[in-house]
């Protein structure tokens, strides 16, 4: 997007850089990671916590929040970046990412890092798990709404499936899944490691309410998650986000492979610089 087309949505595209900015000064720290999902799904994230969600950054657990569940935990550093620039995390803490003792593990633990509200390893878990939070929210009486994220290599996993039927019987308009297409996995493109579409036709049929989108247009993102509030029927809602690995740092976009990357030491500032060389806002 230029400058003109971003400047209605100037404070969220800076919400999106400093979100990409503390994923890049995290992998710094230990000079490697899964930087190239963070920096893909940085915009989502900015639209997520700076205009969708509900929360209070003094009271992680207060029990009228929306509930954020990260099912594709090797995606902690993006959600930390999000913490942080939410204020929910100490921007000082940034510096102890992986270390021993850190609230900031490099997969997202519950019980370590506030805001985190599931903790990740298994893939395919989050959706099911969102699932369950629906419809205890839902018992309690609470207008609260559940967002989760996955990836599209989750995709391959059967529980997805069950929780795409479930939430779908059980009419769960307090839902917001989002699935992020960025076609990698460890094994290769994920399209090639069990082929997934025509996904937007799949999840219609099991009953959702589905937007895809360019997922780092901050217009588009924005339009999806306000039509996916203001959706009548009582159905559960999804945005197919498709995104592009390593975004806002031209040289990672580039890498032919960039599901974990290792980047030399010299390049975490070239990357920083490149990002800034971006910077719309």
């Amino acid at each position: 997007m230029t400058t003109s087309e971003t400047a209605p949505y100037a404070q969220l595209a800076e919400h999106a850089y400093q979100i990409r900015r503390n994923a890049l000064r995290m992998g710094e720290v230990q000079g490697q990671g899964y930087i190239g999902q963070a920096l893909d799904i940085a915009d989502v994230l900015a639209v997520a916590y700076f205009r969708a969600m509900r929360f209070r950054a003094d009271d992680p657990e207060w029990e009228g929040r929306d509930r954020f569940l990260l099912s594709n935990g090797h995606y902690a550093i993006a959600l930390y970046a999000a913490l942080i620039e939410a204020r929910i995390i100490a921007d000082e803490e940034l510096e102890t990412y992986g270390s021993d003792d850190s609230r900031l593990p490099m997969s997202g633990m519950a019980s370590y890092t506030p805001g985190m509200e599931m903790s990740g390893g298994s893939l395919g878990q989050g959706l099911t798990i969102a699932v369950g939070r629906c419809l205890g929210l839902k018992r309690k009486g609470s207008d609260a709404r559940v967002y989760t994220l996955f990836s599209d290599g989750e995709l391959d996993e059967g529980a997805i499936w069950e929780g795409l039927m479930s939430a779908a019987h059980w009419k769960l308009d307090n839902l917001i899944a989002m699935v992020d297409v960025n076609n990698q996995q460890a094994d290769g493109p994920s399209s090639s490691v069990m082929a997934f579409e025509p996904l937007v036709d799949k999840l219609q049929a099991f009953g959702w309410f589905v937007q895809r989108v360019d997922g780092n247009d901050l217009a588009a993102v924005v339009a999806a998650f306000d039509a996916a509030h203001a959706h009548p029927e009582a159905q559960p809602r999804i945005i197919v986000c498709d995104t592009r690995m390593g975004c806002g740092v031209p040289f990672l976009e580039a890498r032919e492979k960039n599901h974990f990357i290792r980047v030399d030491a010299h390049e975490w500032q070239l990357a920083l610089q490149a990002l800034e060389a971006g910077r719309t806002v």
